[in-house]
């Protein structure tokens, strides 16, 4: 990726004004779990806590202990990171004896880079007593701050003095009315170094022209349901990872952690091994309910496997490994 001196400027601006949606003030302490390498997480949310005067803690990716020791000693106020690691730290934060709301002092998370249920946020709010926002970005497009979610959560807001936002079909590539579901594509009004014209970016989502109920007048998106060369089709059936989030996080019983594996014996197979506490290993009742409720939102049948907490691998840095596909390459 390139920029120029102008395009750095302009893009700690844009997410700084996205921070500041989200309720990021002079003063905060932003602890920043970001990626700092070729990765523009890191710098992204970095430039736009410095825009907004915010005290910035760069402890980049990975070192968990570390991680709660400086979200404890610190006081930091706002947390920014991959919403899957977050959900690792509602596990790990316990697992080291913290009681989160008590221990620590977040009120904001600005979490992104990754699709993410909301059930996935209910489980963080609720774990840390913080308000977390879904921000947008790639790096083609500057990288994070692209659009935020505001206090009313309906949708992210993009900044229409900077990016034309449209919906097309992925397939055809016709344009499509606002809030019709399609695949994003963005022109950039003002980068100078690499200026993109209706740039396909594969993520799948819905434009929305009305003002927002916060009285803002920007574009937004949906929440991004997924990217169109991540979704699975399994037995002709198309299946998104967050569809599965969203059923295996409903069901209280279940640990945050969880693996999808497709693989291919004269037909697709989809299974799903989930974490569970080990008197829950063996019941049948509740393995039926996960069948039951995965068939209802995937339309197709899955193999579920129950293994017991800690089972799963853990990822501490970048974006969560869900999936293994097995199926040999066409």
């Amino acid at each position: 990726m390139a920029y120029t001196r102008g395009d750095l400027e302009r893009w700690g601006r844009l997410t700084g004004r996205a921070l500041d949606v989200a309720g990021v003030r002079k003063g905060d302490v932003v602890q920043n779990m970001y990626g700092y390498g070729l990765f523009t997480g890191g710098l992204g949310l970095h430039y736009g806590a410095r825009a907004v005067g915010a005290n910035i803690i760069p402890t980049s990716t990975g070192n968990t202990k570390r991680q709660l020791m400086l979200l404890k000693d610190l006081r930091s106020s706002v947390v920014t990171c991959v919403p899957s690691y977050m959900v690792y730290l509602c596990e790990a934060s316990r697992a080291e004896g913290y009681e989160p709301k008590r221990d620590f002092a977040l009120r904001i998370g600005v979490f992104g880079a990754e699709p993410w249920s909301e059930e996935a946020r209910k489980r963080i709010e609720d774990t840390f007593g913080l308000c977390a926002h879904d921000i947008y970005g790639m790096s083609e497009l500057y990288g994070p701050g692209v659009g935020i979610e505001c206090e009313e959560k309906n949708g992210l807001h993009v900044w229409g003095d900077e990016f034309l936002v449209e919906t097309i079909n992925p397939d055809t590539g016709d344009v499509l009315e606002p809030g019709k579901e399609g695949e994003l594509v963005f022109t950039m009004l003002s980068r100078e170094a690499m200026p993109l014209l209706r740039y396909r970016t594969r993520d799948l989502s819905r434009v929305f022209e009305e003002e927002c109920s916060c009285g803002r007048c920007h574009p937004r998106i949906q929440r991004i349901k997924g990217r169109s060369d991540d979704m699975l089709i399994v037995g002709g059936v198309n299946v998104f990872p967050s569809q599965v989030e969203h059923v295996l996080m409903n069901i209280p019983s279940l640990g945050d952690q969880y693996q999808i594996i497709v693989s291919h014996k004269e037909l697709d197979r989809l299974a799903v091994k989930v974490e569970t506490s080990s008197d829950k290993l063996n019941d049948r009742t509740l393995l039926k309910q996960i069948q039951d409720d995965l068939q209802a939102v995937l339309g197709i049948n899955a193999d579920v496997e129950l293994v017991e907490f800690g089972t799963l691998p853990r990822s501490e840095v970048g974006k969560a490994r869900r999936v293994i596909d097995l199926r040999p390459k066409q």
